[in-house]
C-alpha cells in the first residue's frame, strides 16, 4: 500500500466520521457519534502511518511546502481533539472539530506542491522541535476556537428561549469555558517552546536569534494576543462571552500568520524561500 493511498484512506474515514458526527449532533444518535468517534481515531492512526513513512523518507517533518503544512495541521487537530475526548468524554466537540480537520487534509491531498528538502546545513533536531511544538500549539488553539464558537451558539440558544436542534447536545457553558481554558492554559506553552527553539534554530542555521521576519513578527503578534488572553483570565476574571470571543479572535490572526504571512508578505518563513533552503 503507497503512502498516498493510505493518505487518501484517511481522508476517506475523516469525511465518514464527520458524516456519523452530524448525525449524532442534529438526529442525537449516540450510536452514530460512538461510530464516527472510533472512525475518525482510525483515521489518525492511518494518517500518522503516512507521516511517520513522509518522516522517514524525507529525513524531517513533511510540513514545509503548503500542502504538507495543512495536512499535518489537519492531523494536529484530530490528535488533540482525541486528547480532549479522553479528559471530558465530549463527542460533540468532534462534530464541531471534524470539519477543520476535513477541510485541511483535503487542501493538502489536493494541492500538494513539490516536497521541500532543506540541506543539510538547516536540518536539525531543532527544526523538528519547533515545527512540532508550534503546529501542537495551533491545534489547541483551534480547539479553543471551537468551543469559543460552541459556547456562542449554546449562549444564544439560552438567552432566545428557543433552543435549536443542537441545544441538548452542546455542554453546559461552564464546562465549555472550563474546556477552552484548558485549550489555552495548554497551547500557550506549546507555542511559546516552538518560538524559543525557532530562535535556537535561527541562531545555529543562520547566526541570528531574531530577524524580524513577517512570519517572526506576527508569530510574536499571535503570542501577545493569547499571553493576554490567558492574563485577563487568570488576574481580572475573563470568562464566557468574552473569553470566547477572544479565542475566536486569536484563531484568526492564526490563520493569517499561518497561512497569509507565508503566501502574502516576503521573508525567509515565506514557501517560496523554503524552496531555495532545499537541498539542490
Amino acid at each position: 500500500m503507497s503512502e498516498l493511498l493510505v493518505r487518501w484512506l484517511a481522508l476517506v474515514l475523516y469525511g465518514l466520521s464527520l458524516a456519523g458526527f452530524l448525525v449524532f449532533l442534529f438526529r442525537r444518535n449516540q450510536k452514530a457519534g460512538r461510530t464516527a468517534h472510533r472512525l475518525i481515531a482510525l483515521g489518525f492512526g492511518f494518517q500518522t502511518l503516512s507521516l511517520l513513512i513522509r518522516t522517514i523518507v524525507l529525513g524531517q517533518l513533511p510540513v514545509l511546502n503548503p500542502g504538507e503544512a495543512l495536512g499535518f495541521f489537519g492531523w494536529c487537530l484530530v490528535g488533540v481533539y482525541l486528547i480532549l475526548y479522553r479528559r471530558f468524554r465530549l463527542l460533540v466537540l468532534g462534530a464541531f472539530l471534524s470539519p477543520l480537520a476535513v477541510a485541511a487534509v483535503l487542501a493538502g491531498l489536493v494541492f500538494p506542491g513539490k516536497p521541500i528538502i532543506v540541506g543539510p546545513v538547516y536540518r536539525s533536531l531543532w527544526l523538528t522541535f519547533h515545527l512540532g511544538s508550534v503546529f501542537a500549539g495551533y491545534g489547541f488553539f483551534a480547539l479553543a476556537f471551537v468551543t469559543g464558537v460552541m459556547y456562542l451558539i449554546q449562549e444564544g440558544q439560552i438567552k432566545s428561549k428557543r433552543p435549536g436542534p443542537v441545544y441538548h447536545r452542546l455542554p453546559s457553558l461552564n464546562v465549555l469555558d472550563r474546556i477552552n481554558y484548558y485549550c489555552l492554559a495548554l497551547g500557550f506553552p506549546l507555542m511559546t517552546l516552538g518560538i524559543i527553539s525557532g530562535a535556537l534554530y535561527a541562531q545555529a542555521a543562520l547566526g541570528r536569534y531574531w530577524r524580524w521576519d513577517p512570519k517572526e513578527v506576527w508569530s510574536l503578534i499571535l503570542w501577545l494576543v493569547y499571553a493576554a488572553l490567558l492574563h485577563q483570565r487568570l488576574t481580572v476574571g475573563w470568562r464566557g462571552r468574552r473569553a470566547a470571543v477572544m479565542s475566536i479572535v486569536g484563531f484568526s490572526i492564526l490563520c493569517f500568520t499561518f497561512l497569509g504571512v507565508s503566501f502574502l508578505m516576503p521573508g525567509y518563513h515565506s514557501f517560496e524561500n523554503l524552496q531555495r533552503l532545499q537541498t539542490p
